[in-house]
């Protein structure tokens, strides 16, 4: 568990909705904040949406400190409740934390060219036009399937199996699983194909079948990459985020309860 001493320097960082901006002037008169650059943690206020830029931004700049969110959004899967600033910093001291490895994305375009991406809930490959894709699926560098037709695929980490991954019908993972969710958008062949839970020390490639015909994007959780030849997915260690949650509301907390919501 955290000391507070930890974390003598926060940042503060809110979306641009009136709820949030609203929270932030509060909280900017209640404490002392520094630039994230020099913070030893940060408190995030938004949504789920906003979360996923900050914890995008900190892998981009390669300074990664423990985020503390509070949720003026919507559904606020990744965030804590929000109150009143009064005990901010004793909450923030007796958060758990969670760590949390995104997946690393290597794509090579039709033509020839490779992107790198990361994904902190789920890599989506994504049919561009009316056509079906027909995607083939590795596991470890062994062909699982040789052919889905679909709309599309996607894979999980366990922090983003409740988001596009259970839309999709997808396992809800919990967060010490050390598992991954590989799950099809729409399957045509084969019919009674739901998808497969994958360890997490798992290598996934995507083959894209007849490119020219049926173009496939990758998508990165907001990060869309067009015309897809090949994707390569695996678990990066060494850009692990980590989370702090209130006691009694921690994520895997909230993954368990999601499985019950009816």
């Amino acid at each position: 568990m955290a000391s507070q001493q930890e974390f003598s320097r926060l940042a503060l960082l809110a979306s641009d909705t009136p709820r949030a901006q609203e929270a932030a002037v509060v909280l900017r008169d209640a404490y002392d904040w520094v630039p994230l650059h020099r913070a030893d943690a940060v408190v995030v206020l938004g949504g789920d949406g906003f979360m996923l830029q900050i914890l995008h931004r900190m892998l981009d700049s390669g300074r990664i400190v423990p985020a503390y969110g509070m949720n003026c959004g919507t559904v606020g899967f990744l965030m804590n409740r929000y109150r009143s600033p009064a005990k901010l910093l004793d909450r923030i001291a007796k958060a758990k934390a969670f760590g949390i490895a995104p997946l690393r994305m290597e794509a090579v375009l039709q033509d020839g060219s490779t992107v790198q991406a990361r994904a902190i809930n789920e890599v989506s490959l994504l049919r561009e036009t009316r056509q079906t894709a027909k995607i083939e699926i590795s596991v470890d560098g062994k062909v699982r399937l040789s052919e889905v037709v679909c709309d599309g695929v996607l894979l999980a980490t366990p922090a983003g199996s409740t988001a596009y991954n259970l839309s999709a019908n997808g396992p809800i993972l919990p967060l010490d699983s050390q598992l991954l969710a590989l799950t099809p958008i729409s399957a045509f062949r084969p019919r009674r194909w739901s998808g497969a839970i994958l360890p997490e020390r798992s290598t996934v490639t995507f083959r894209i079948k007849e490119p020219d015909k049926r173009p496939v994007s990758a998508v990165a959780d907001q990060h869309e990459f067009r015309d897809i030849a090949e994707v390569r997915l695996e678990i990066d260690r060494e850009h692990q985020l980590s989370l702090l949650f209130d006691p009694g509301h921690a994520l895997d907390e909230r993954i368990v309860a999601e499985q019950f919501v009816v």
